[in-house]
C-alpha cells in the first residue's frame, strides 16, 4: 500500500468538508491539504440531496452555534456566489398559520427571529395573499432574506478552487482506520496509507464511526432520516411562487411538509420524515442490514420512538399513502391536486440521537489530540457551511506550530 505525506487529512467531501478546506487553504495557503472522500464524485450524499435553501435562521435558539452560524453563513455564502458566478435568489420565504391553535407558535418563531437579528415581518391574510396567492393562511411571518441556490454547483466550485490552489482531492477513497499518537496521526484508506499532523472528520452520515475509529466517543449515534418529497409538474408551478412553510409543530423536531422553489423554477414538496433502512437509504426498500440493526438496537432511538410514536406513525402513512401526502399539502395550499405531483428523489438527513432519546439540536464539534470531529451538522450545515468551516479552522489555528 502507497504511503503518503501531508499536514491536514479531511474526511468528507459533502460542503462541509468542501468549505473547512476552503477556509484551511485560504488562510494557511502553505500547508498541504488532503481531502477523502468515499465516493467517485464530491457532495453526494446530503449536499447533492439538499432542497437548496439558504436558511435566513429564524428558527434557531439564540446565542446558539446553528443561530450564529447560520446568519454569519447566510452571508459568506451569498458573498462566495457572487464571487464566483453561482446563481442564487434572495426570493423570500413564509411561515403560515392555518388555524387559531398555531398562533402563539407563530408569535414565537417571530420573537425568536427577532432576537436573532433576522428580518422578519408578521404579514396578516391580505399581505400574504399578495406575497403567494395559493397560500391558505389566517396569518404568516415573511422572512424576505430566505434564498434559494444550488449547493451542488457551491461544491463542485469549492472543489475546483482548492485544487488549483493545492490540495489534493482524493475520490473512492473510504477510511478504514485512524492511529493517533502524540507527534502524528496515519488515516489508512481503501487505497493508501497517509501520515498526518492533523485530521479533520467531516463525515456526515458516517461521522460517528469515524470519530470512533479516531478513539473519540461523541455519546451520541447517528441515525438516518429519510426525508421524501414530489415535485409539482411544470403546469402547477404558479401555485407556489417562492418558499411557503407551515408552522413548526412543537411536538415534533422537524419542519414539516411544505413547498420550495429550486433555483432551476422547479417546485419541491415535502419532506416526511421516516427511518432510513440504510444510511444512504434514499429509497424505502434501500436496506443495510448492519445499519438497520444498529438503529433498531440502539437505547437512543428506542426513547426517540417511544417519544414520537403517534407523530411518527403519520410519517409513515404519509410515505406509503399519496393521498395522506397530498392532504397534508393542502393544508398550505389547497388547491394542490394528486395528479399534480410526480414523485421526487429522496434526501436521508445525518442526525445525532444521544443515549437519552434526544435529537442533538445543535452543531457539534469535538476535539481530541490530532483531531477534530465534526459529530452533528444537520440543516442549516448547507447554509452555514462556509462559517462552520471557518469555525473549525480558528480551532485548529491554535495548534499550528
Amino acid at each position: 500500500m502507497a504511503q503518503t505525506e501531508t499536514d491536514v487529512v479531511i474526511i468528507g467531501g459533502g460542503i462541509v468538508g468542501l468549505a473547512t478546506a476552503y477556509q484551511l487553504i485560504m488562510r494557511f495557503p502553505q500547508l498541504q491539504i488532503t481531502l477523502l472522500e468515499k465516493e467517485r464524485e464530491v457532495g453526494m450524499h446530503q449536499t447533492g440531496h439538499n432542497s437548496g435553501v439558504l436558511h435566513s435562521g429564524i428558527y434557531y435558539k439564540p446565542g446558539s452555534l446553528k443561530a450564529k452560524n447560520c446568519r454569519d453563513g447566510k452571508v459568506a455564502m451569498e458573498q462566495f456566489c457572487t464571487d464566483h458566478g453561482i446563481e442564487f435568489d434572495r426570493c423570500g420565504k413564509v411561515i403560515v398559520a392555518t388555524s387559531e391553535r398555531e398562533l402563539d407558535s407563530l408569535q414565537r418563531i417571530y420573537e425568536r427571529g427577532q432576537a436573532n437579528g433576522i428580518r422578519c415581518e408578521l404579514i396578516d391574510q391580505a399581505r400574504l395573499a399578495e406575497l403567494e396567492p395559493h397560500a391558505a393562511g389566517i396569518k404568516a411571518i415573511h422572512v424576505p432574506d430566505t434564498g434559494i441556490v444550488n449547493y451542488g454547483q457551491v461544491c463542485l466550485k469549492l472543489a475546483q478552487i482548492i485544487q488549483q490552489k493545492g490540495a489534493t482531492v482524493e475520490l473512492s477513497s473510504a477510511v478504514q482506520q485512524i492511529h493517533r499518537s502524540s507527534e502524528r496521526a496515519t488515516v489508512v484508506t481503501s487505497r493508501d496509507e497517509i501520515r498526518t499532523r492533523w485530521i479533520i472528520n467531516c463525515a456526515g452520515l458516517h461521522s460517528d464511526r469515524i470519530s470512533k475509529l479516531s478513539g473519540q466517543d461523541p455519546h451520541a449515534k447517528i441515525v438516518p432520516f429519510r426525508g421524501e418529497y414530489y415535485v409539482l409538474k411544470p403546469e402547477a408551478y404558479r401555485l407556489c411562487k417562492n418558499l411557503i412553510y407551515p408552522v413548526p409543530d412543537p411536538n415534533f423536531p422537524f419542519l414539516g411538509v411544505h413547498f420550495t422553489r429550486m433555483i432551476d423554477g422547479s417546485v419541491e414538496c415535502g419532506p416526511n420524515a421516516v427511518l432510513a433502512f440504510a444510511r444512504e437509504g434514499y429509497r424505502m426498500l434501500d436496506i443495510n442490514v448492519y445499519d438497520l440493526f444498529e438503529s433498531l438496537t440502539y437505547p437512543g432511538f428506542l426513547k426517540l420512538a417511544a417519544k414520537y410514536w403517534r407523530v411518527g406513525a403519520g410519517e409513515i402513512w404519509r410515505s406509503i399513502s399519496k393521498p395522506a401526502f397530498v392532504k397534508a399539502l393542502q393544508k398550505l395550499i389547497p388547491e394542490i391536486r394528486s395528479d399534480q405531483l410526480e414523485v421526487a428523489p429522496a434526501g436521508v438527513r445525518a442526525q445525532a440521537v444521544s443515549a437519552d432519546g434526544n435529537m442533538v439540536d445543535d452543531f457539534l464539534i469535538l476535539e481530541a489530540d490530532r483531531i477534530i470531529n465534526v459529530c452533528n451538522a444537520p440543516s442549516p450545515a448547507a447554509t452555514s457551511s462556509l462559517n462552520i468551516g471557518q469555525s473549525i479552522v480558528e480551532k485548529l489555528a491554535t495548534r499550528l506550530d
